[in-house]
């Protein structure tokens, strides 16, 4: 249901697109993100995340899986959606999602864990007893060579697939801001920066993610946080909201400047409908704080257990952040009457298919698939410094 102020045309009163939509890009943000800080140490050499590696991949897996169930769900009729691959449709942005989809996930993330966890399936497959050994038999596709030179060009392939995998994680999330950024109909959307601004705050949700993961699940574990590690994240991600948040900043100077006839009737929304969600959570909150609470951490030094703490909380804010400009790219861009003279309102329901109990469900989800992956393929070293194969939380 919505509320209308002012003069709307009837098929403007309904909001077409719920939380479910806004659920989407974030998570497929995640996705992105996670990969390129997993990419910092296979392809840019970045040893100091190496600890992060295996488990921002598993993290890009774990979400990647859940990210088209919003879609499902918003749609009514989800088997409808497999039609995109029997009936190609090269002019649809949508439909080009589902091949860049299948691309991302079965060519380069799953082919990508697969190579670098071969070693420790065949030998699991050797060691373990009953249903788990089947499983990870049939987890080697009938791969048990584990030769030095197997393994050579096992880390081979993985770093061409790893370096094709950036672009393709671009694509990925990129797409979705250009979908919005092309509807010419909509001035909140159209702008040519929207895409490039997703793929930075994709980055910037991606990184504080992981971050997070890692500080909470090594505490879980009852294990040292590498503080190197953490450091070397925290400063990427300072250096990439820094990015973000100055094309966000452009973008709205240049709306500012233009000030064409729409501009008074946003501005109105944004002071208004959009304050709580765009000025207090997004910019001040998930923006602002998390920027100097960073910035603290790299003018100054501070004990560990100051960092760790300031480090929680600026990923925590930083995420809570970028789910507000999702929600106010998609509900906020629907607000608003095409003739700028009416406004209404979102109201989200309970336990509807796109209410509000679905959504924390879907959000949850992959936090379910990753706990199932990290049991299976667990992202730590062991405890003699061999490479990872057999240490759980």
């Amino acid at each position: 249901m919505s509320g209308v102020e002012g003069y709307m045309y009837p098929n403007e009163i309904t909001l077409y697109w719920s939380i479910l939509i806004v659920l989407y890009p974030y998570i497929t943000g995640l996705v992105a993100g996670a990969f390129i800080l997993a990419s910092l140490e296979r392809i840019f050499h970045v040893e100091a995340v190496k600890p992060t590696y295996r488990l921002a991949l598993l993290t890009a897996l774990s979400f990647l899986l859940v990210a088209p169930l919003p879609l499902q769900f918003h749609l009514g009729h989800p088997e409808r959606s497999f039609e995109m691959y029997f009936t190609p449709h090269d002019t649809s942005a949508m439909a080009m999602f589902g091949y860049v989809y299948l691309w991302y996930l079965m060519a380069v993330l799953v082919f990508e864990i697969w190579l670098d966890y071969r070693r420790d399936i065949v030998l699991r497959s050797q060691r373990r007893k009953g249903m788990l050994r089947w499983i990870y038999k049939i987890m080697t596709l009938g791969s048990s060579n584990i030769s030095v030179r197997s393994l050579h060009i096992d880390e081979r392939v993985g770093w061409v697939v790893t370096l094709i995998g950036i672009p393709s994680a671009f694509l990925l999330h990129g797409y979705v801001g250009f979908i919005f950024g092309s509807v010419k109909a909509n001035p909140w959307w159209s702008s040519p920066m929207m895409p490039v601004v997703f793929i930075f705050s994709a980055m910037v949700s991606g990184i504080a993610c992981v971050m997070v993961l890692y500080m909470a699940v090594t505490r879980l574990r009852r294990k040292t946080i590498d503080m190197q590690c953490v450091d070397t994240i925290a400063r990427y991600l300072f250096y990439t909201f820094i990015i973000d948040f100055s094309l966000e900043m452009l973008d709205l100077a240049h709306r500012v400047y233009e000030a064409d006839e729409s501009f008074r009737s946003l501005d109105f929304m944004v002071h208004t409908k959009l304050f709580f969600s765009q000025i207090v959570l997004q910019i001040y909150v998930g923006t602002l704080v998390p920027l100097l609470l960073l910035a603290i951490t790299q003018v100054t030094k501070l004990p560990e257990i100051v960092r760790k703490r300031l480090y929680a909380i600026a990923g925590g804010l930083t995420l809570i952040g970028i789910f507000a400009m999702r929600w106010n790219v998609v509900i906020g861009g629907q607000l608003f009457s095409k003739s700028f003279l009416g406004y209404t309102t979102y109201k989200m329901a309970l336990a509807t298919r796109e209410g509000l109990l679905m959504s924390i469900a879907l959000t949850l989800l992959p936090l379910g698939i990753l706990w199932v992956l990290v049991k299976l393929l667990p992202p730590w070293p062991e405890e003699n410094g061999t490479k990872a194969a057999g240490m759980s939380i």
